[in-house]
């Protein structure tokens, strides 16, 4: 088992099915059928039409750095040895919004509007966190 210090998450029961398509390595999104939109966080309603017509689809994994933040301070001990890092918005290409860790590049090489796509870190054998890396 792997020695994660950091907070792990724990899924709801509206996000179950995001957690568990990650640890598939797949990232799967809330559809509409109705409207074919997209939209992260889950709930039971579509949020561009209020559907409850609609599905988890897996989606490219693709799309670009919205916001970020650099830390620079501990706020959890659990981070300790990694500061500074980055803690960004990222849009992905269908249009939901995730916040995640940019990883593989310097905090200060880091740029709104740059392309990024997904990477799995399994953080515990039960659990599987979605990164992403610049494209």
């Amino acid at each position: 088992m792997l020695d994660y210090k950091k907070p792990v998450p724990v899924p709801s029961d509206e996000s179950r099915p995001y957690w568990a398509g990650l640890k598939q390595h797949r990232l799967l999104m809330p559809h509409c059928d109705a409207c074919d939109g997209y939209w992260f966080p889950p709930s039971q309603y579509c949020q561009h039409c209020s559907s409850k017509d609609w599905e988890w689809k897996e989606v490219s994994g693709k799309g670009r750095i919205f916001s970020f933040v650099i830390y620079h301070r501990v706020y959890h001990p659990g981070f300790a040895g990694e500061v500074p890092y980055a803690v960004a918005v990222i849009a992905l290409d269908e249009g939901p919004r995730l916040l995640s860790n940019v990883v593989g590049l310097p905090p200060d090489k880091l740029v709104c509007d740059m392309p990024v796509e997904i990477v799995y870190d399994d953080i515990t054998p039960e659990m599987t966190i979605p990164k992403f890396r610049a494209a």
